[in-house]
């Protein structure tokens, strides 16, 4: 009896006739057996009919999941986020507004839409939610105004636009969609990108609204930890309040990102922050740099990134990923947790060791996430699949 089992490929499992066993031959492929030749008495056909249903099962074990219709994922921000120090009214608000972010970017992708409207469109719902560090919510310099900045990638063609230190465009990833889509340039910042932005007839605001009281107490503190003047109050917001507003996760860097692959197997990966509580001259991190905080490369990865930005900088986070996946052979996991590995290996000119974590979907828009903090706001969803929000790292 003659049993053949096809796709063939480099090596394979094969009888010996002379010695009456099987041998294993170096193999890649877990369905590549050339054909066996079984001996087709009663004993010995029984017995490798048993070895053969074997070896089928453990190749169907270890073949990879099949690539989903479409996916997202996304990203809240990462840092010191801990279960004792997270009210549950706080942690209910935050798992509320991840599965928001998922429903929106779901609906566009089940009915056909783009991977880059589902990243645009999720984005631009979380610059508007004052959970987080984008948009209106935003964390406040040292001088005491909202620099936004943002990036965003269409891994069709790597096309890609950015945006810093924006101050009056309600939202930033829409006008780095702008600069990618209707400039012959990738990244524009301050007055200039402000310029464009109300060219390409993007909504502005008055810069009180990206005020919220609890960035506004946060700067204080950093500025009185750092010996720093405290700056008047932005024109147009609130009276102070008479109490101190308590937040648990006020060391979280809150950057918003997402990843998503759409049902033409189109990646597309987009990022937003505020920045860092007190930062100064015009500091700028890596939300903005493609390579840094953001990639998109279809059939490789796309990443958003959310951590400490000089060392994802210096070690191009989002950029290594994909390069691990395209040249090393690495699984998105793989590469991920390398790489956030020797983030957390990077040391800046204090001693201080860099943190932060990753979202990522693969070539075929299967989810990961590596982080080196106790959490990280994030969410993920496949065609058909169900939701999954997390925040804390030791979540499964």
């Amino acid at each position: 009896m003659i049993i053949f089992i096809l796709p063939a490929s480099r090596g394979g499992a094969e009888r010996s006739e002379a010695e009456g066993r099987v041998t294993k031959k170096e193999n890649n492929s877990p369905l590549s057996l050339h054909a066996l030749r079984v001996d087709s008495s009663p004993a010995r056909g029984g017995a490798w009919m048993a070895v053969l249903f074997a070896l089928v099962l453990g190749a169907c074990a270890t073949a990879p999941e099949p690539a989903p219709r479409w996916s997202i994922i996304v990203h809240g921000g990462a840092g010191v986020i801990e279960r004792a120090n997270l009210t549950p009214e706080v942690e209910a608000q935050y798992r509320a507004s991840m599965q928001r972010a998922l429903d929106t970017g779901g609906a566009i992708l089940d009915r056909g839409g783009s991977s880059l409207d589902a990243v645009e469109a999720v984005i631009r719902e979380m610059e508007d939610d004052p959970l987080f560090n984008a948009g209106r919510g935003a964390v406040f310099t040292a001088e005491g105004r909202n620099e936004l900045d943002a990036s965003i990638m269409d891994g069709r063609t790597r096309a890609a636009g950015s945006v810093a230190g924006l101050t009056r465009t309600r939202h930033p990833i829409s006008a780095a969609r702008a600069v990618m889509q209707n400039s012959r340039h990738v990244m524009l910042i301050g007055e200039g990108a402000e310029t464009f932005a109300r060219t390409q007839g993007l909504e502005e605001v008055d810069p009180s609204y990206f005020f919220t009281e609890r960035r506004w107490q946060q700067l204080e503190e950093n500025l009185r930890a750092n010996t720093l003047p405290i700056p008047q109050r932005p024109a147009g917001a609130p009276p102070a309040p008479r109490a101190h507003l308590t937040w648990p996760d006020d060391h979280q860097f809150g950057t918003v990102g997402v990843v998503a692959f759409d049902t033409n197997g189109d990646i597309a990966a987009g990022t937003s922050t505020g920045g860092t509580t007190g930062k100064r001259w015009s500091r700028v991190g890596d939300a903005p740099i493609i390579g840094a905080g953001t990639y998109a490369q279809n059939t490789i990865c796309g990443v958003s990134a959310t951590g400490t930005g000089e060392f994802f900088i210096r070690v191009s986070v989002a950029r290594m990923i994909c390069a691990r996946i395209e040249f090393n052979g690495e699984s998105a996991q793989e590469a991920a947790d390398s790489v956030i590995a020797e983030v957390g290996a990077t040391l800046n000119n204090q001693g201080a060791a860099g943190d932060g974590g990753v979202i990522v979907l693969d070539g075929e828009g299967r989810p990961a996430w590596a982080m080196n903090t106790p959490g990280m706001y994030r969410a993920w969803q496949t065609a058909g699949g169900e939701p999954t929000v997390q925040i804390f790292a030791d979540e499964e």
